[in-house]
C-alpha cells in the first residue's frame, strides 16, 4: 500500500507535465474538429442576439437538426425560417426555460417531434440591470429561475438519454460578470456565478460518462439589445464583441471538447490580477476601467 501510494506521488506530477505540454500543442497545432453532421442541436433563447447566432453558426456546421427555445414566438419564427432556407431542419417551441413543468413538457414533445437531443445550449437569460435596493423582488426571482434553475430544468430533461447513448454535449453561455461582477447588475452577476458553480460540478461529474461532456463560455460584454446601454469607459481598448463572434468560438469549443472558454483570451489576466492582488487594488481597477459606473446608461431590451 505504501509503494502504491508512493508511485502515484511520483505519476501524478509527470501527469500534470504531460497534459500541460499536451494542452500547449494544441494551442499551435490545428485539432481535429468533432463533425456535426449526426448531431441534433437544442438552444435556449435561440430566437435572438447570441442564441440567433449560434443557430447560424450550427448550421453553417454541417448540423443535422435545430431547435431554437424561447418566449417570443416573432423572434423564433423568424430564426427558424432563416434556419431552413439555410438548407437545415430547424424547428422552435415556445418555452420559459424557468417554469420547471413547461420545461419538461416542451422537451418531451421534442423527443416525439424531432428526437433525440446530442447537444443541449444553454443561452436563454435576462438581466434587469438594477441595484439590490432598487430592485422588484420578482424581478430577482426571475433571474435567478431562468439564468441558473432553468440549466438545471434543461439538463435533466435532456441529460438521461445522451448518457444512454453516450453521446452528447452540456453548453453554458455564461458571462466573464461570474468571475468579477459589477455593480447594477445584481441579479444577473449571482445568477451567473451559479449557473458557473452549476456547470464546472457537472463537467467533473462527467468525467466518468463516456462520450458526454459540457462546456462553459464566460465572454465579455457582447454588443446584443440584453445589454443595450452599457457603456465602458475605454471601448477602443476593451471594445464590445460581436455576436458572431461568440457564436463561432463557442462552437468550435464544442467541436475542439473544450470545457472553459473565455473571451477574449485576456479576460484570463482577470482570473490572476483577483487572484493575487488586494481588494482596495481591485477596487480601483474597477474605477479606472469604468466597469463601476459601466451600468448607470444602462437600458437593455426596449
Amino acid at each position: 500500500m505504501v509503494w502504491k501510494r508512493l508511485g502515484a506521488l511520483v505519476v501524478f506530477p509527470l501527469q500534470m507535465i504531460y497534459l500541460v505540454v499536451k494542452a500547449a500543442v494544441g494551442l499551435v497545432l490545428p485539432a481535429k474538429l468533432r463533425d456535426l453532421s449526426r448531431e441534433n442541436v437544442l438552444i435556449t433563447g435561440g430566437g435572438r442576439g447570441i442564441g440567433r447566432q449560434l443557430a447560424r453558426e450550427f448550421a453553417e456546421r454541417g448540423a443535422r437538426k435545430i431547435v431554437i427555445w424561447g418566449r417570443t414566438e416573432k423572434c423564433l419564427k423568424e430564426t427558424t425560417e432563416e434556419i431552413r432556407q439555410m438548407g437545415t431542419e430547424c424547428h422552435y417551441f415556445i418555452c420559459d426555460v424557468g417554469n420547471r413543468e413547461e420545461v419538461y413538457q416542451t422537451a418531451k414533445a421534442v423527443r416525439e417531434k424531432v428526437g433525440d437531443i446530442t447537444i443541449l445550449v444553454n443561452n436563454a437569460a435576462v438581466v434587469h440591470g438594477k441595484s439590490l435596493m432598487d430592485s422588484d423582488d420578482d424581478a430577482l426571482l426571475k433571474s435567478q429561475h431562468i439564468n441558473t434553475l432553468g440549466q438545471f430544468w434543461t439538463t435533466k430533461a435532456f441529460l438521461p438519454r445522451m448518457l444512454e447513448l453516450q453521446n452528447g454535449h452540456i453548453v453554458c453561455l455564461n458571462s466573464v460578470l461570474a468571475l468579477s461582477a459589477i455593480p447594477g447588475a445584481i441579479d444577473y452577476c449571482t445568477s451567473k456565478a451559479s449557473a458557473f458553480a452549476f456547470m464546472e460540478s457537472l463537467t467533473l461529474g462527467l468525467l466518468d460518462c463516456p462520450g458526454v461532456s459540457a462546456t462553459t463560455v464566460l465572454p465579455f460584454h457582447t454588443s446584443t439589445e440584453m445589454f443595450q446601454g452599457m457603456r465602458v469607459r475605454f471601448p477602443n481598448l476593451f471594445p464590445p464583441l460581436k455576436p458572431e463572434t461568440v457564436a463561432r468560438r463557442t462552437v468550435e469549443a464544442v467541436q475542439l471538447n473544450q470545457a472553459l472558454l473565455l473571451l477574449p483570451w485576456t479576460m484570463h489576466a482577470l482570473v490572476i490580477l483577483k487572484s493575487i492582488l488586494p481588494q482596495a487594488a481591485l477596487e480601483e481597477i474597477h474605477k479606472f476601467s469604468g466597469t463601476y459606473t459601466c451600468m448607470n446608461t444602462f437600458k437593455g431590451r426596449t
